[in-house]
């Protein structure tokens, strides 16, 4: 039976209604991000991923003004030590996990969002934001870069905003990260939580099956030629056509009624 909670003083994991919640605790650090909050980050995807009673994922901050601020420079940064090469790799690796998870994600951006925390956020397939955070990558700043976040800012946002975005280091707002396609949608904080219940509620009613195949087979197309994707997805479609889920939903279709999906 796959775990269903974890309490810990860096991160907290639970389930509710379908959807799988991980919370980045550590809410008096600005919910920077810790080794330990990294192992505990990947232990928590692993009990979604198993849990078939988990059709969607929510990631978001504890508290309600920052999400996530990124690294914990008060730990020391730039030794070179080997705790911290293995750092940045879990972190590496982590960003991996969330971008290749092959249930929906949503990150829940219920506060100010930067450096590594926009990492989180951008390998996320849906970004719900509140329009009063602040995004941005400051590490320039600090005389680092990001690096890792580099390779999801430069699929998500054009080119040159995103140089000017890493370069300058400067804030923006809800409403600019939006127009640069790093979010998904801002709502006012009144409204910010049952819009995002909503949400979450009507991805966890579509067919696991489904969602699954398509995310990993757009994933996969991402740097292919046209004609090579084309083809390839016509190939995924017959996959997907083939499962109890598309019959399901047809039949539903043609009957006017709701499907019942049960991810096969």
């Amino acid at each position: 039976m796959a775990k269903k909670n974890v309490t810990e003083k860096d991160l907290l994991y639970n389930r509710k209604d379908g959807i799988g919640y991980i919370t980045i605790n550590r809410e008096k650090q600005k919910n920077t991000i810790s080794s330990n909050a990294i192992r505990l980050f990947l232990g928590a995807l692993d009990m979604a991923e198993q849990d078939d009673d988990v059709k969607v994922v929510c990631i978001t901050g504890a508290g309600d003004h920052v999400f996530c601020a990124g690294a914990d420079l008060s730990s020391g940064i730039g030794t070179g030590s080997k705790e911290e090469k293995e750092t940045f790799k879990n972190y590496a690796d982590l960003l991996i996990r969330i971008y290749w998870f092959e249930k929906p994600t949503l990150a829940r951006i219920n506060g100010h969002c930067l450096a590594g925390g926009t990492g989180f956020m951008l390998a996320c397939d849906i970004v719900l934001a509140r329009d009063d955070v602040k995004f941005g990558t400051p590490e320039v700043n600090a005389g680092l870069f990001p690096m890792m976040i580099g390779a999801l800012i430069f699929r998500n946002v054009l080119r040159k905003k995103a140089m000017e975005m890493m370069l300058l280091g400067q804030r923006l707002s809800a409403k600019e990260a939006l127009e640069m396609g790093m979010i998904t949608r801002i709502f006012p904080k009144s409204d910010f939580e049952p819009k995002t219940r909503k949400i979450l509620k009507a991805l966890s009613m579509k067919s696991p099956i489904g969602m699954k195949l398509g995310k990993h087979a757009l994933n996969s197309v991402e740097s292919m030629p046209f004609d090579e994707a084309v083809h390839f997805l016509s190939g995924q479609l017959s996959k997907v056509a083939k499962t109890n889920d598309a019959k399901e939903g047809i039949s539903a279709f043609l009957e006017k009624r709701i499907p019942v999906f049960k991810g096969k």
